[in-house]
Order: C-alpha cells, then structure tokens, then sequence
C-alpha cells in the first residue's frame, strides 16, 4: 500500500468538510484535482472512503478508520514539529495552552508575563469548559492544560502547583455578611445560586457537604462563574466559587466573603498533560515558570488573601 502525505490531506480535509467543493477551497485546489487525489487513495487502499450523500459525500467505514489514523499521524506530525523548533533554541517553539474558565483570571496574566520573557514563542490559549478540556487531552489537542482537579480514568500526569480554595460569598447587604462565624446548618438554610451538574467545582461542593451531613438548597444553576457572581450580587442567593475569581469584586465592594464552619474548600490547580507526552524546552520552561510564578498573579484583597 503505497499511500502520500498529500493523499492524507487532501482526504482530512474532505472528511473533515465531507465536501470536495470546500476541501479544494480550503486547500486552493481545483476540485478534480482533489477528486483524482481521494481516487488515487482508494486505489491504493482497495476501498471507497466516501458514498454520495445528495449533494455531499459521508465516509464509509473504512473512511472512518482511515480518518482515525490521518488524526494520529497529524498529532505525531505536530509533536515532532515542536521537537525540532526547540532543538533550535527556547525562544522558539509553539506552546498550546488550555485553561478552565476559572482559572483563566490569574492564567491570562501567567502567560502574558512568560510571553515578554519568551517572545518568539508563539503562543496559543483556549479558555474553556472541563469536558472541552478533557476532549483536548483525549486527543491530544493540547500540550498544557491548567484546571481543577482531572479525573483519575484518563492515562494522564498531573501536577499541582497551587491551592484553589472555594469560597462562599453572598451580596454586601445580606444578614449574614456581617457574621463573622457561620455555622453550615445556617447555610443549609438559604438558597443558593449554583455551577450545572457535571463541572469539577459542582463536584467538589456536593461532596463537601455530603461529606458533613448537609444538603445545601439550589435555587439556579448557572453555565459560569460569571454569571453566579452576577446572579449573587443581584440578591438571588448565595454563591461558592473559586477565590481566585473574585478580584474585582472584593476590590469594588460587590461582594464579601462569608465566613462560615469549614470553609473555604480546599482543593488545587492542576497542570495536565497526556501520559508520555513528549516535552520539549518551551513546555518544558513553561512548566517552571507555573510552578515558580504562579502564586505572584493572584490579586487579592490582604482581609482575603490569606485564604488562597
């Protein structure tokens, strides 16, 4: 079987677009220069890789299979690449970062900082959700992914590098602002504006108070910390989110940090990566910068910082 890398990509991007009209657009092809490429693959393989669809073509189980490979091989290609523009030197290279939307408060001006001392590397970031997050790793998207704690089901290494603490936090004017000892049982007691099921901070909150025998009362389920914070400012409830989301609003007086029985949450930021994953200089210097520099971008009030 004798198969191009030209054939593979000209077939990723068919498969990827299942269209031979925009496969030759993106790839500034005609499109029966592209017909004859997918042709000359199939001869070789000895198998179609795409039916008609109406207007469009779908893959055929082997154009499946085939497309699995051509993903791998792209991963294989782009890792090798890394390796090499490091072997020219640190200040070279292509980091791409991930961060979970929490984190990206302090994250951004990690990389802003590690960029001026690093400024031929060029630098990719993707601020997302944790099933984004967990795809990327899956797949290898990703060479660095910064969130809270990864699941122990996936071949990954992990690393702490600082604690997360998870806090309550209510709106100025709430009767229990003012408290300076807040027993749980009081905090079962009121409703509180909440992440969806299924985010890590969700997670980490319902064992928590499982854990103390306490069942808190959601009244909302938010998609963001953004919006909890909104949400808990506007009087509809009380919120826990991570500290390190909170700059703003401590220093603006839009909310407090309640103090209550047990909290905050302890729990930790995490640099993820694929098992066997090869490093190279960038991420490598990356990687000590995080664990050197990191606690130096959080920004907190001093009655406060004391938590993180």
């Amino acid at each position: 079987m004798h198969i191009t890398l030209r054939q593979l990509k000209v077939f990723a991007a068919a498969a990827r677009h299942l269209s031979f009209t925009r496969a030759a657009e993106e790839l500034h092809l005609t499109q029966p220069a592209v017909s004859m490429q997918i042709r000359q693959l199939e001869e070789n393989i000895g198998l179609p890789m795409f039916e008609p669809l109406g207007r469009q073509v779908d893959l055929t189980e082997a154009g499946r299979t085939l497309h699995d490979y051509v993903q791998r091989i792209d991963e294989i290609l782009a890792e090798a690449e890394e390796v090499f523009e490091g072997m020219k030197g640190l200040r070279r290279g292509h980091l791409r970062v991930s961060v979970a939307s929490t984190a990206n408060y302090f994250a951004t001006r990690l990389l802003a900082d590690f960029s001026k001392q690093y400024a031929e590397v060029n630098i990719s970031l993707d601020v997302t959700n944790r099933e984004t997050l967990l795809r990327q790793l899956a797949s290898n998207e990703t060479d660095i992914v910064i969130m809270g704690e990864p699941p122990s089901d996936m071949d990954l290494e992990a690393e702490t590098f600082m604690e997360n603490p998870l806090v309550a936090i209510a709106a100025p004017k709430h009767p229990l602002a003012s408290d300076n000892s807040i027993p749980l049982k009081t905090l079962a007691q009121e409703r509180f504006v909440m992440r969806e099921r299924g985010s890590g901070t969700r997670g980490a909150i319902t064992r928590f108070f499982e854990r103390r025998g306490v069942k808190l009362l959601t009244g909302m389920e938010m998609g963001s910390n953004e919006a909890i914070k909104q949400a808990v400012e506007a009087g509809l409830g009380l919120g826990i989110v991570s500290l390190h989301t909170l700059e703003l609003e401590l220093e603006t007086g839009r909310l407090v940090v309640l103090h209550a029985e047990d909290l905050p949450i302890r729990r930790h930021w995490y640099m993820v990566h694929r098992r066997g994953k090869r490093s190279t200089p960038v991420t490598r210097a990356f990687h000590d910068y995080v664990l050197a520099e990191a606690e130096r971008h959080v920004r907190l009030p001093a009655d406060v910082a004391e938590l993180s």
